[in-house]
């Protein structure tokens, strides 16, 4: 009769990646062998959480980490570290990288981290007064994207004065189905934006990230373009659809530019959004097709500070709230955009389709202005567009400053009073940016 053969197998599990041997059965010994191997392949690799000192042990962890795995840096500041990881983890087993103790792990100097792959976390790392061009990235390099990946409980921070001329951006999201949240981003004071979500005229798989529940705080005035805070897209691919959706952040003080949320690229969904005291406004400056609603934009004593402007084709604008807004021109609570005949791509689009319905003013100095220029070669006014259902509560400006012809907009059931009546008060806002920092 054949015999038993006992065979024991090693494999890896519980605290500290501690071996446990197990014994598995096998009869007939070795005519047998693939019997054993398949019994072998059948048990599943466990999830390691791995320590990790410092970047070059980071760097050897990377060479094998697989789905399931956590790699947790240890306390402690990280200086000039270049962090680089290509994972495929999946829904179920992502790949994780995090702080021991979410806040007490703090990068300095030219530090950087690019991740690329599947299903990665990134998790309560702290990047403090960044020296590099790209100080976070959702991708390894050029060709090595992250996709349904996600930053959550990270800070970029500076509270110093840099003088650099090169463009640089605190974070940069590529690929497809990412996501930021609770993240505390603040400070930057040299060229370029904040965060950037990129896009590509070739790929078919891009977008659809979800920026949420962050704090952007404070941003100084660059002096010149490229100091948006959060920009999506750029002129080149601004006919991309990214679907990406940004809600539920605080924007306080970005100060950067007349932009702070510049759009360029088509069917994004900015909601529940609070701008306080931000010198500037959210501009759909390339693409078509975006929907602003139930945001807040307060004043809050900032000069210049501003609401919504519409460039470009079926941006629907409903629900918002522009509170002590005192910006002029472009930065009006509402602004539309003369178009320039055959605009360029990175010029002034016609508006057409436009729909601006069930906003609340309150106290603006420029309410809605129909018909202004950013170019002298922009004469086109809104076509096809659509003022409605909007109540304006003013006691000194013009409820609508009109600049162009108008008959291509259609204007109704628009309330204006002097008095501040049957005002509900701006909804609260709810928790953002990092759990360690509030």
């Amino acid at each position: 009769m054949p015999m038993s053969l006992s065979v024991p197998v090693t494999v890896f599990q519980g605290e500290g990646n501690a071996p446990c041997r197990q014994a598995c059965a096998v009869s007939g010994g070795a005519m047998h062998k693939p019997l054993l191997l398949a019994l072998l392949l059948a048990i599943p690799a466990l999830a390691r959480d791995i320590p990790i000192a410092d970047a070059a042990a980071f760097a050897e962890a990377s060479k094998s980490v697989a789905a399931g795995d956590t790699l947790i840096l240890n306390d402690g500041t990280w200086t000039d570290a270049q962090l680089k990881l290509h994972a495929e983890g999946t829904a179920e087993k992502p790949v994780t990288i995090k702080a021991q103790t979410p806040g007490k792990v703090i990068f300095t100097g030219s530090s950087r981290l690019s991740v690329g792959g599947s299903h990665i976390i990134v998790d309560g790392l702290w990047f403090q007064n960044p020296t590099t061009e790209q100080v976070i990235e959702l991708r390894k390099d050029s060709k090595q994207l992250a996709s349904d990946s996600r930053i959550t409980n990270c800070a970029v921070t500076n509270d110093t004065q840099l003088t650099s001329t090169a463009s640089a951006q605190f974070v940069s999201i590529y690929g497809a189905r990412n996501r930021v949240d609770h993240c505390d981003i603040a400070g930057k004071t040299t060229q370029g934006t904040t965060m950037v979500v990129w896009l590509s005229n070739e790929s078919t798989d891009q977008g659809k990230h979800q920026i949420d529940h962050n704090h952007f705080g404070p941003r100084q005035k660059l002096g010149k373009n490229g100091g948006e805070t959060i920009r999506l897209g750029d002129s080149k691919t601004s006919m991309q659809t990214a679907s990406c959706i940004v809600e539920h952040n605080l924007f306080e003080k970005c100060d950067g530019e007349a932009e702070c949320i510049s759009n360029k690229s088509c069917g994004n969904l900015y909601r529940h959004n609070t701008f306080k005291g931000v010198s500037g406004t959210l501009t759909l400056r390339h693409g078509n097709g975006c929907i602003v609603e139930h945001n807040t934009f307060i004043g809050d004593g900032a000069k210049g500070a501003g609401g919504v402007r519409i460039i470009g084709e079926d941006h629907v604008v409903t629900g918002n709230r522009f509170e002590n807004l005192t910006g002029d021109d472009e930065r009006s609570a509402m602004c539309f955009m003369l178009g320039i005949p055959d605009s360029v791509p990175n010029g002034y689009f016609q508006v057409k389709r436009a729909k601006v319905t069930g906003n609340t003013f309150i106290n603006c100095k420029h309410n809605i202005l129909i018909g202004m220029s950013g170019d002298k070669k922009a004469t086109l006014p809104p076509l096809e567009s659509e003022i409605s259902g909007n109540h304006i509560q003013t006691s000194k400006a013009e409820a609508f400053e009109i600049k162009c012809a108008v008959d291509g907009v259609t204007m109704k059931d628009n309330e204006t009073s002097k008095e501040r009546s049957n005002i509900a008060p701006p909804p609260a806002a709810e928790l953002t940016g990092t759990s360690w920092k509030q």
